[in-house]
């Protein structure tokens, strides 16, 4: 268990969470907790034991390895409590009767069957959609800026920029949609619960009220590091044709997260210049990613943070 030191300004725990449909996923070392707000204003609460795969694989919990392995992991579980708290908020209230295909599935598969299927899908289409748009476009215009621009290194480098620059805009796209600012919502508060409980201070909805919402651990600084370092590993991707170019980049993809996920680590347990350097773009992006949430959306974060403490 994670306890506060006799120093709270110098603890660092290693609880971390997601934002949900009206709901936070607070995950710590031993378990995770879901916690949605229902419409009729109660919350619902679901607690999960972990077993992490590094324990029956224990080569899967080495340093650079683990980063890939605990990425893949993470976006499995979040799917899975995104589906859990959209069960709660129906988009249509009536209810549609099953396909056929839909009902033979189920019937072959059973609704446990069913529910693994629709999570491997959504992760790979997740993973798949967040590949295409942030790594295989910019390198295909990567590739056809080659035929213009000599120098690899430079045109690596306008890779690089273009990468960022279609992340930027992805995130203020999706911070103006209505339904999204409230997820994101809900992320400042799960940000500013975390940032109480490292200050050793009582998990009160006044506490936590006062504590900023942007966290050197969040997701949105992780994948900035990731563009950020693309831009040095890719340079060594000196391949002629733009498909084979693509393919490399794809190969170099689990050094990439491995190698940021201890970068991401190390600066969510340390606080010095060097880190604070690191961590400044990373922070300044979750302005789009976090945003002030009100006190029920507090609330459920402190819900969430208690039971897995």
């Amino acid at each position: 268990m994670n306890k506060p030191s006799e120093h709270p300004q110098d603890f660092r725990t290693t609880i971390g969470g997601q934002a949900l449909i009206e709901g936070i996923l607070m995950r710590g070392p031993e378990k995770q907790a879901i916690v949605i707000r229902k419409p009729d204003g109660e919350l619902e609460t679901k607690i999960e034991e972990l077993h992490l795969i590094k324990e029956r694989h224990p080569i899967l919990g080495v340093p650079l390895i683990r980063g890939a392995v605990n990425f893949l992991d993470s976006m499995v579980k979040g799917v899975k409590a995104l589906m859990y708290s959209a069960e709660f908020y129906p988009e249509d209230e009536e209810e549609v009767e099953p396909s056929k295909f839909e009902t033979w599935l189920e019937n072959k598969l059973g609704s446990e069957g069913m529910t693994k299927i629709v999570v491997a899908l959504a992760v790979i289409l997740g993973i798949g959609f967040s590949v295409c748009l942030f790594i295989l476009l910019p390198a295909f215009l990567g590739g056809l800026l080659q035929k213009v621009i000599s120098s690899y290194l430079v045109c690596n480098l306008l890779e690089g920029v273009l990468r960022i620059a279609i992340f930027l805009a992805y995130l203020v796209l999706c911070s103006k949609q209505k339904d999204i600012r409230r997820v994101f919502a809900y992320h400042g508060a799960e940000h500013q619960t975390i940032f109480c409980y490292e200050k050793g201070l009582e998990l009160t909805v006044e506490n936590v009220r006062k504590m900023p919402r942007h966290h050197p651990r969040c997701g949105t600084s992780f994948l900035f590091v990731v563009l950020v370092l693309s831009i040095l590993l890719f340079s060594i991707v000196q391949v002629d044709g733009i498909l084979l170019q693509m393919v490399c980049k794809l190969l170099l993809l689990p050094v990439l997260v491995g190698i940021a996920y201890e970068i991401n680590r190390y600066v969510g347990r340390h606080d010095n210049p060097v880190t604070r350097f690191v961590t400044a773009p990373g922070l300044w992006l979750q302005n789009f990613t976090t945003f002030e949430p009100d006190d029920s959306m507090i609330e459920v974060g402190i819900a969430a943070l208690k039971e897995v403490l």
